[in-house]
């Protein structure tokens, strides 16, 4: 199994985090090692590919928040495992639960409290970075977990790049010119660029975030890609949990 670990949480040993890849338990096309139960592969086989990728990091499925993303808006504050409902972003200051995004092209962020330990999860395809949901996150963890934007960390996980995403016009015209190529009549979306600037914005250092090159429609042997592959296409996660 092949798991891709940040490296801005190493100096933190209470945190796990990692995004998983099409490659584990020897799973063969289409589906790869597909971690959604929504994609049309076998639900067996989607259990056993879940509970080996969460043992990797000490946990088992009943350990596991999910939430079920709608690209959204909406902030779920959770305190115990299990399905807490429809959010794009899940925040925990509860030890031994891992909060999982399911993404195969859209960004998602990874945010660590290294004083007052809390994490948060976020999903942001360009609905959700439209709405802004990172930042209302990082909002949420200020005004409701008294956190300082100097003590979080993150990491923007493999997402789709600008090169590979073309958006229509009515897309385009929802964001600010610079995260957008207009080239040849048609345009190019920098999702994980907006993102990243609402982190900057609310007060993060650029030393404390970690922002993945890896495009997840050109490394087709590693990542899932819904926009290269379409119906077929399998479903990454990507957890986050304070050990105890």
């Amino acid at each position: 199994m092949f798991i891709i670990k940040p490296y801005i949480f190493n100096r933190f040993p209470e945190i796990v985090c990692g995004f998983s890849t099409k490659v584990g338990l020897e799973r063969k096309a289409p589906y790869y090692f597909n971690l959604s139960l929504s994609v049309g592969d076998d639900d067996n086989i989607v259990r056993e590919n879940r509970e080996a990728f969460f043992n990797q990091f000490g946990l088992s499925s009943d350990d596991i928040a999910f939430q079920r993303q709608t690209h959204s808006d909406i902030i779920s504050i959770v305190d115990k495992p299990g399905v807490c409902g429809e959010s794009d972003a899940m925040i925990t200051a509860t030890e031994n639960i891992g909060l999982v995004i399911s993404a195969a092209d859209c960004t998602s962020i990874y945010i660590f409290d290294s004083k007052l330990k809390v994490i948060a999860a976020i999903h942001s395809g360009w609905r959700g970075t439209k709405s802004k949901i990172a930042d209302k996150t990082l909002k949420t963890l200020f005004e409701k977990f008294n956190c300082k934007a100097e003590n979080l960390y993150a990491y923007i996980g493999p997402s789709i790049s600008q090169a590979n995403y073309e958006v229509g016009k009515e897309v385009a015209e929802q964001f600010d010119g610079k995260y957008l190529n207009h080239i040849n009549n048609k345009f190019y979306l920098d999702v994980a660029a907006a993102n990243y600037d609402m982190l900057i914005d609310n007060g993060m250092k650029s030393s404390h975030i970690q922002k993945s090159v890896l495009c997840t429609y050109e490394f087709n042997e590693l990542l899932h890609s819904y926009r290269r592959d379409g119906l077929k296409s399998g479903r990454s996660l990507g957890l986050i949990a304070i050990k105890r």
